[in-house]
């Protein structure tokens, strides 16, 4: 019979033969437009680093603040004594700007969406017996899904629609019309990280309205990102301020660092801070991030050129790319992926781009479905014109070397 040991050796070759993972090499800079690798400067398009504020000065100098002000951790949870009144300001100010009534932070979205699911799922809210439903898009992210699967399976019914298929959907709300469901919960990414696509937003607050349905969205991708003025995805398709439950980071275009957020009704917050058990048993955020995301937001609100920045900047990457010869999907996201069929090849060219000064990764099953690999770029505000275009000269020279361009 093999030993544990020798499971594990078995399944890492097995992965290795699946080019899951490869680790890089670290960077020796901070997180910017560009970076330094190996001791040589390159062009990042592989960070959620999206408007730049993982490395900008107000953000940088605010969580300096907050460790002289506030010390460097709180060594407790949030309901013993690690809360600061700066937690509480910071929930207020991301309520605010997403257009909610009340937030609760997390250590990170993946514990936020953990927590939503479970808590609201498994507790029986004085009632002997019951079922809940949750209809989920399927590419959904993985903390949606492993959020799901901690809900008992005697008291939820899970159900996976098309991609952003509302046909599909509303055939599975139709059908279940008539079922004595407690909870009905449709539950979607507002950007999916693969794809770079938005979700039907728009029609799915039309839908969960009229089946009464609570409308469930991660827009971890989007806010800072999309909408005029970076408040995500309901922004962007003129619902702002009409979704149920909105969860979210800190840890992409809010400052990069880590942290997450539960953002809705007040009563479903206040719930949560009972319930949730990865707030209840988790130590707070330390200062050092409540001050950073703090500076990110108000930068964010005060200033609209930075969003302007990274729109402009994705705009013009994605036209450039596409006129070089690439197959990319298309949209408007600074996600962009740029297919190439085979895991092999979507390797080869990461490492022959990083050679040319252009840090970028590459996708393959079963991250994505097979004979889908894909370089996944990510455009900032942080790069200068210069910096998109040497990185677009990489690209030409690299596809023109590896016979991919159309």
């Amino acid at each position: 019979m093999p030993t544990p040991v020798d499971m594990l050796t078995a399944e890492l070759q097995r992965l290795e033969e699946l080019r899951t993972f490869k680790y890089e090499v670290p960077l020796q800079s901070a997180q910017d437009g560009v970076v330094r690798v190996n001791g040589k400067k390159v062009v990042m398009l592989a960070s959620n680093n999206y408007v730049g504020l993982s490395n900008h000065p107000a953000v940088r100098k605010a969580a300096i603040q907050g460790i002289k002000d506030y010390g460097y951790g709180v060594a407790s949870v949030r309901f013993i004594c690690g809360t600061q009144d700066i937690h509480l300001k910071l929930e207020k100010k991301i309520s605010k700007f997403l257009g909610t009534e009340d937030t609760i932070l997390f250590s990170s979205c993946w514990a936020a969406n953990e927590a939503f699911f479970a808590s609201l799922t498994n507790e029986s809210l004085g009632m002997e017996s019951y079922k809940d439903v949750i209809y989920s898009d399927r590419l959904n992210h993985a903390s949606i899904i492993d959020g799901q699967r901690l809900c008992k399976a005697e008291t939820t019914d899970r159900k996976i629609y098309k991609h952003a298929d509302m046909d599909d959907l509303l055939r599975q709300l139709e059908q279940d019309r008539t079922s004595p469901y407690r909870f009905r919960i449709i539950a979607t990414d507002g950007v999916f990280s693969m794809e770079g696509d938005l979700a039907p937003l728009d029609r799915l607050v039309d839908i969960a309205r009229t089946y009464g349905a609570l409308l469930f969205v991660d827009d971890s991708h989007a806010v800072g990102v999309c909408g005029k003025t970076g408040r995500g995805t309901p922004e962007a398709k003129g619902v702002h301020g009409q979704v149920d439950v909105l969860t979210g980071t800190l840890g992409k275009a809010i400052g990069g660092a880590a942290g997450g957020y539960i953002s809705g009704r007040k009563e479903l917050i206040s719930f949560m801070r009972q319930k949730a058990r990865t707030y209840i048993f988790s130590n707070s955020l330390p200062p050092s991030i409540v001050y950073g995301a703090g500076a990110a937001f108000d930068l964010l609100m005060k200033n609209r050129s930075i969003v302007k920045k990274l729109h402009t900047n994705t705009a013009y990457f994605r036209k450039k790319i596409a006129g070089l010869g690439f197959t990319i999907l298309e949209g408007d996201h600074p996600i962009v992926p740029v297919m190439l069929g085979e895991a092999a090849l979507a390797q080869q060219m990461s490492k022959e781009l990083l050679k040319e000064g252009v840090y970028i990764k590459g996708l393959w099953y079963p991250v994505v479905p097979k004979g889908e690999a894909r370089l996944r770029a990510q455009v900032s505000a942080a790069l200068s014109t210069a910096d998109i275009n040497r990185a677009l000269a990489a690209f030409e020279k690299v596809g023109r070397r590896l016979n991919v361009l159309r």
